[in-house]
């Protein structure tokens, strides 16, 4: 299937075909959908923004690309789009691929050079993670590039997937419970960071990717090296998926119905002020019932929108 997700149009489709058109079809109409529901709860893009799109030639970039160029044809505010990618000068690295597909599909781009991979491989040990400070650098230079291009948004190709992981990483090995925000103020405190992936999971972007085609560039700065404790976190989740179909949608469910009066944070909800008063509370302690589970919020009006105008497209 090619990047329009058609073939030849002089030519009948065969059911397969047809069936694999059908599928594709659903896919991405979820993914757009998806993506503007993230947009639309958390005011991730608003009138006349300039949105900075990191591309780093990853499936999660490219597809945050393709579906934000979609909306920007069909949203009822105006914003513009520049993909910018950070060229770091590993040994190999395709520089063609990125500017010839940009340039295939019409969106405004600047790649930006910087040899961050030398930086790296002097100051990491040798066997040492070069994750860490490959971070750091990079963040450094899109945030300065950001301003340069007066951007008023980073977005960032994040999915629910990495916001799931971070979250039990960060649980598991730095004792809080934090995860990846769909908005949120970079640590500078000079721009606005977006994931308009939040709502996508990573199963439905490698399909919609390998239909597509999408030229992919892995990431080979530090070889076949991996952040250990992240794909052990991934590992169970995926497990977890197989095991236990909904365990997952109901995680990140959890991470939107926070009930901080039912954590034990003192800096978040004042327990020495709790006092008695008149009248039923509202999530008040019912320690001596069974529990109860309630289904997930209806979607805001808002949001309503942003389906409709996905589903007429």
């Amino acid at each position: 299937m090619n990047s329009a997700g058609t073939n030849r149009a002089d030519a009948p489709l065969t059911a397969s075909q047809n069936k694999q058109k059908y599928s594709f079809n659903k896919l991405q109409k979820r993914l757009r959908r998806n993506v503007g529901k993230a947009i639309a709860d958390f005011g991730m893009i608003e009138n006349n923004d300039k949105v900075m799109v990191c591309l780093s030639g990853g499936k999660d970039s490219y597809a945050m690309l393709d579906i934000l160029m979609f909306l920007k044809r069909i949203a009822p505010i105006h914003f513009d789009i520049i993909a910018v990618n950070l060229d770091q000068k590993q040994p190999g690295f395709p520089e063609h691929v990125l500017p010839e597909y940009l340039e295939s599909v019409g969106v405004e781009y600047k790649i930006v050079e910087e040899d961050t991979y030398s930086i790296v491989m002097d100051k990491v040990p040798e066997g040492k993670t070069t994750c860490s400070l490959c971070s750091r650098l990079r963040r450094g230079i899109l945030y300065s590039t950001a301003k340069k291009l007066g951007a008023t948004k980073i977005a960032l190709g994040h999915h629910r997937d990495d916001m799931l992981e971070t979250f039990f990483l960060n649980m598991f090995h730095g004792g809080k419970l934090k995860s990846m925000p769909p908005k949120l103020v970079s640590d500078n405190g000079e721009h606005i960071v977006i994931r308009p992936l939040a709502y996508c999971t990573e199963k439905d972007i490698q399909r919609y990717s390998d239909a597509v085609e999408f030229p992919i560039i892995p990431c080979n700065l530090c070889g076949s090296q991996e952040n250990l404790q992240r794909q052990n976190v991934k590992a169970m989740l995926q497990d977890w998926d197989r095991r236990f179909p909904g365990r997952i949608e109901s995680m990140f469910s959890a991470l939107q119905n926070v009930a901080p009066s039912h954590l034990v944070d003192k800096n978040l909800h004042d327990f020495k002020g709790i006092s008695t008063q008149n009248g039923p509370v509202e999530d008040g302690d019912i320690g001596f019932d069974p529990p109860s589970f309630e289904s997930p919020s209806e979607p805001t009006d808002d949001t309503v929108h942003v389906i409709n105008l996905m589903e007429s497209n």
